[in-house]
């Protein structure tokens, strides 16, 4: 199985930082965020890896080049400009194959096993949610035995995680340019093509400096 992590956005509420870096290569406890995907995946058994960029994407290539100092092989799909997280998937789907393949947002920090994903998938999706943090309070979808369904006022929810397994046929129709995932899945959902899981353990999205330190203070803890 395959693994793709996106890598592409801008991190705007990440400045300065992200002016001169690209927001995966922030670093967090002294790596970059993106450092910690690769590490993690290898050590999970994925050894092919598809990461697409746009913005100062020339950088996480000249840093992470072919993959090899992490026992993986990379390729890279350079989009030259943002094609939102479904356009950024359809369009490295030529490098990901016919098969099921692990997503993951570069932009994220996780202490999650992702060798328990290395299963075949029933549908057209599997999602990993997490609580919802602090600051996304009413979470994005509910999980109902084993199943994914969108989120309803009656029903408790949860954050989508970022990791996901995902099937080519789920882009069936789709066509080139910059579109959002979301939408995709929510029509798997309603015909009942999506299954999903809870993350146990560490999960943060590192959208502001503040859950970089977050981030910064959980890594000194595990050392």
């Amino acid at each position: 199985m395959k693994a793709m992590i996106l890598a592409a956005g801008k991190g705007e509420r990440m400045r300065p930082l992200t002016l001169t870096t690209p927001k995966p290569l922030v670093r967090a406890g002294g790596v970059p965020l993106i450092e910690y995907h690769l590490r993690a995946l290898a050590a999970a058994g994925f050894s092919e890896i598809v990461i697409n960029h746009a913005w100062l994407g020339q950088q996480i290539e000249d840093y992470l080049g072919d993959g090899s100092r992490y026992g993986v092989s990379i390729q890279y799909s350079a989009e030259g400009e943002p094609l939102e997280t479904g356009g950024g998937i359809f369009r490295a789907l030529p490098l990901l194959g016919d098969e099921a393949f692990v997503v993951v947002n570069g932009d994220i920090w996780t202490d999650y096993d992702f060798s328990v994903l290395h299963q075949p998938i029933a549908g057209l999706a599997h999602l990993v949610l997490a609580d919802n943090p602090a600051h996304h309070p009413s979470g994005d979808f509910a999980l109902v035995d084993g199943h994914v369904q969108d989120g309803r006022p009656e029903t408790s929810t949860l954050t989508y995680s970022g990791i996901a397994v995902l099937h080519p046929q789920l882009f069936d129709g789709c066509s080139a340019g910059a579109f959002k995932l979301a939408p995709l899945l929510r029509k798997a959902m309603a015909d009942g093509q999506v299954t999903g899981e809870r993350l146990s353990g560490h999960w943060v999205d590192v959208g502001t400096h503040e859950r970089l330190a977050e981030v910064d203070i959980l890594i000194e803890a595990r050392r």
